[in-house]
């Protein structure tokens, strides 16, 4: 995991006294993942399915370009075989992913839920989660580690989906979470797209801060 992190860290840096740039990795991530389900994209659709504008796009693609993360030419942008491999090295730990109705779990008009696998042992507090979710500007994050089955907040043995039957059908057959996984949901008011980034954020926030304590 370290070296597709690292990738997305440098991408994401600015590389002279350069403005503040205005994306971060879990752009660079959405990015390789919009190229992946489609094959090629453009700055506008890169834009819209981002939430960036097409300045911070045209940055964002000539950053990923410089690392050698993507080609582009008249068709659009794609990945190149280092953009594959680390996009299918996240994946590999962010497998699965859905929209979810707001429920007692999920407090957001939008609800974004993600599976990190087996990094239910990284997970504190999830007060970083839920930071890492504002940041993206969602109202919060709620994050809960799979374990017996159940899936549980923080310093909790409460199955949190017990009252939502619902909800705990969708996450069960769609992100097929195992003993020690994490469900990590973005609820925002304004879009899917924020909670869907804030999700993606308190993901790769996980899996980040574990892999620089190791």
């Amino acid at each position: 995991m370290h070296m597709y992190i690292k990738a997305l860290e440098k991408v994401a840096s600015r590389y002279a006294p350069s403005r503040v740039l205005s994306f971060d990795v879990v752009h660079v991530f959405a990015a390789l993942q919009l190229m992946k389900n489609k094959g090629r994209t453009s700055r506008d659709a890169m834009s819209s399915s981002l939430t960036l504008g097409e300045g911070s796009v045209k940055t964002l693609v000539k950053h990923m370009k410089m690392h050698g993360l993507v080609q582009t030419s008249n068709g659009g942008t794609r990945m190149t075989a280092k953009g594959k491999g680390i996009c299918e090295g996240l994946l590999s730990a962010m497998p699965y992913e859905l929209s979810l109705p707001r429920c007692s779990v999920a407090l957001g008009r939008f609800n974004y839920a993600v599976l990190v696998r087996e990094f239910g042992f990284a997970v504190r507090s999830g007060v970083e989660q839920r930071d890492a979710a504002i940041k993206m500007g969602a109202t919060g994050a709620t994050t809960l580690v799979v374990k017996e089955g159940k899936f549980v907040m923080h310093a909790s043995t409460h199955d949190s989906l017990k009252k939502e039957p619902l909800v705990r059908k969708m996450v069960v057959e769609k992100l097929r979470p195992e003993d020690g996984d994490v469900v990590i949901i973005g609820s925002a008011d304004n879009s899917e797209k924020t909670a869907e980034l804030a999700a993606k954020n308190a993901a790769l926030f996980t899996i980040f801060s574990h892999e620089k304590h190791h």
